[in-house]
């Protein structure tokens, strides 16, 4: 006679870092789901899996302590098991096994099968393009390739990532479809490089074949770039953009420096000259297009005219948006062998410095916008209001739409027509009109 019942386990995974952890964590769940295993996202339970962010030193901070704080619940008996996964323990699993003694095991960012084992499931094949997302029904996020060829010197992503590795369009197609029929509308196309895709592949580059592919994905209405490299882009992928309404007339396209002594020394492969000149192309092929870049202020090296020549480059840019960040010296990286001489007061400071320009232009340019219509897409509802995005926008970074939400009603997840009738530095309000 049995006298006790098995207990079944809850899954809690737990998500750190970018858009690419968020997407592994989906397959992770998906999988899971396919095992008859309960999973959930960011809530109670009884088992948690951490997928730690190792890139920098804020996010590898928030990942340690992420680890400590589910073990000291599993020290209290609040959880039973504890399994970290992900970019840190890809990059630090001796150090972190020694450190963190207390959590059950560790895995890198290619042992999906192996965490699977150990929560007592089976890695399922079949299952191309089955996620369980985890963002707003809207949108979902398409990871067209793993791991980045790039030799920049700052950048630790190839020792946690590997090699670039394209999924073929076929693969990418089937899982667009799967995704539009569970009711996501925009695609987010993310990478280490979107530039390089398909070159393992196809022996080219090969974007602007994928885009039209994605585009004929019924329930699709927008596709929009994220992770772009500037050396070697494929300019085919602009006359796609123009030509085809669901690309949205956005790229995000990290540049991190311009002037050239920092460019050279972050060996990104191209100057300030040949940076403009793409640029200029861009807004010459798709003159709409909102261009997203990020920059690292304070690596090593950096004097007071580099940082001068990349302050005046932002003002004469206008960039649509920009993010900034201080250099973080990351051992292994061919940076690290570098002195590490900007103070982090000074690092700091420059970034608050590209900030206050980019908040300048931001508020410029979307002073331009009141009185204008625009396609908004409608995310969430928050307090009084609900948030939408225009097409130039990506969530959680860009711009936001917000409609009062005690004057007006607008479908969660569905497309609305807005006319701006004010803006601020970073957000636009508006007003829903029925065509």
């Amino acid at each position: 006679m049995r006298t006790k019942s098995l207990k079944r386990n809850k899954i809690n995974v737990v998500t750190l870092g970018c858009s690419k952890n968020v997407y592994d964590s989906e397959v992770l769940m998906g999988q899971l789901r396919a095992n008859n295993k309960e999973v959930v996202h960011e809530e109670e339970g009884n088992v948690v899996v951490i997928n730690t962010c190792g890139f920098i030193a804020n996010a590898k901070e928030e990942s340690v302590n992420t680890i400590l704080e589910y073990v000291q619940k599993k020290e209290e008996g609040a959880v039973d098991k504890v399994f970290v996964t992900g970019c840190l323990s890809e990059r630090y699993k001796p150090d972190l096994e020694k450190e963190i003694p207390n959590v059950d095991e560790y895995f890198g960012t290619s042992d999906l099968p192996n965490l699977l084992k150990a929560l007592g499931a089976d890695y399922k094949h079949e299952l191309i393009g089955e996620r369980l997302t985890t963002t707003p029904k809207n949108y979902a996020y398409l990871k067209i390739a793993e791991g980045c060829d790039r030799p920049c010197s700052f950048c630790a992503i190839p020792l946690m990532r590997g090699k670039h590795k394209s999924k073929p369009i076929e693969e990418l197609v089937a899982e667009a479809e799967k995704l539009a029929a569970n009711g996501v509308k925009e695609l987010i196309l993310i990478a280490q490089d979107l530039t390089y895709y398909g070159l393992d592949l196809y022996k080219k580059r090969n974007l602007a074949e994928l885009l039209p592919n994605l585009s004929e994905v019924d329930g699709i209405e927008w596709i929009r770039l994220h992770y772009a490299f500037p050396t070697g882009f494929p300019m085919d992928v602009l006359e796609v953009m123009k030509n085809q309404p669901k690309i949205c007339n956005y790229i995000d396209i990290p540049l991190q420096h311009i002037a050239d002594p920092i460019l050279k020394s972050m060996r990104r492969g191209t100057t300030k000259a040949k940076t403009t000149k793409l640029l200029q192309d861009f807004r010459a092929a798709v003159p709409e297009m909102a261009i997203r870049t990020t920059l690292i202020v304070g690596y090593p090296g950096e004097t007071e005219e580099d940082f001068n020549t990349l302050k005046e480059w932002v003002e004469e840019m206008r960039f649509e948006r920009l993010g900034c960040f201080a250099y973080s010296h990351e051992e292994n990286t061919h940076a690290y062998t570098l002195q590490d001489d900007v103070p982090e007061e000074v690092k700091q400071q420059r970034a608050n410095e590209i900030m206050e320009i980019q908040s300048q232009i931001s508020w410029e340019l979307n002073q331009q916008k009141i009185g204008k219509e625009f396609r908004c897409i409608i995310d969430r509802k928050e307090g009084n209001h609900f948030v939408g995005r225009t097409e130039f926008d990506s969530p959680d970074v860009d711009n936001e739409v917000l409609i009062d939400a005690t004057q007006h009603y607008v479908k969660i997840g569905e497309f609305t027509n807005v006319k701006i009738t004010e803006a601020a530095d970073f957000d636009l309000y508006g007003e829903p009109i029925s065509k």
